[in-house]
């Protein structure tokens, strides 16, 4: 059977360390376990789970190709890979079975279409969606809560320091070569009045590397261009004694 896959990332540092690499080859390796091709993979990086389908650009290019024919089916690592919250999850499946596509995830086989004989069906799928997408958000609130402790001890509390800057004994330091990128890529929006891409490209020529990996992506350009003054980001503000 032809299958498009799907993995996805959230964020830059996946809450759960499950990234694009190990999700990759869960999703290669279960397509030929299982005697399918995998036609296509659908990456979309740094799109939030709770995001809808119609928002998330490759989602919907995966579920275009069902719909026109050109696979057969999606498969990805697990539901909450496909989408966290219920109702996405609900909506990415159904828009699958409308166009007579299969849905499969690794770590469970096929998820098989809604039964009018067989209402169980749907409500033990619908039930383990809502037991991930509580696992997840109290994942969420116990890092909210250690960020928050952490932020009102004034230490940095936000995992990976953004460009330009580094953690020092749990404080924001500017980080100088970084600084300078930062500088340049002003300069070559505002002066040059260059493109995000176009950005990208020169940053690359002059050898300025973002912080991790070789090349630059637009959107990480626009965030980092994002905050414009020469300020670390905000932390939480120290806990005032009481007397």
């Amino acid at each position: 059977m032809r299958l498009a896959g799907y993995i996805r990332v959230s964020t830059g540092s996946q809450l759960d360390g499950f990234g694009l690499e190990d999700q990759e080859r869960i999703v290669r390796r279960w397509t030929r376990d299982h005697g399918h091709r995998l036609v296509k993979l659908f990456v979309e990086k740094a799109v939030p789970g709770t995001v809808a389908g119609d928002e998330r650009p490759e989602l919907a290019d995966a579920l275009l190709w069902i719909e026109e024919k050109k696979v057969q089916g999606i498969v990805a690592p697990n539901l909450d890979r496909l989408a966290r919250e219920l109702v996405v999850q609900e909506a990415a499946l159904a828009q699958c079975w409308t166009h007579g596509g299969r849905a499969f995830m690794a770590d469970q086989g096929e998820i098989l279409p809604d039964d009018p004989e067989d209402p169980m069906r749907t409500a033990m799928r619908q039930m383990m969606g809502v037991f991930a997408q509580l696992d997840r958000g109290m994942t969420v609130a116990k890092l909210r809560r250690g960020r928050r402790i952490k932020g009102e001890k004034g230490q940095y509390a936000y995992g990976a320091p953004p460009y330009g800057w580094a953690a020092h004994k749990k404080e924001l330091a500017e980080e100088e070569q970084e600084q300078a990128g930062r500088a340049r890529a002003r300069q070559l929006r505002d002066e040059d009045e260059l493109s995000y891409r176009e950005i990208c490209a020169a940053l690359e020529a002059e050898g300025i590397r973002p912080k991790r990996g070789d090349r630059w992506h637009p959107e990480t350009v626009r965030r980092m261009l994002a905050n414009d003054d020469d300020k670390p980001p905000t932390l939480y503000p120290r806990a005032r004694r009481t007397s």
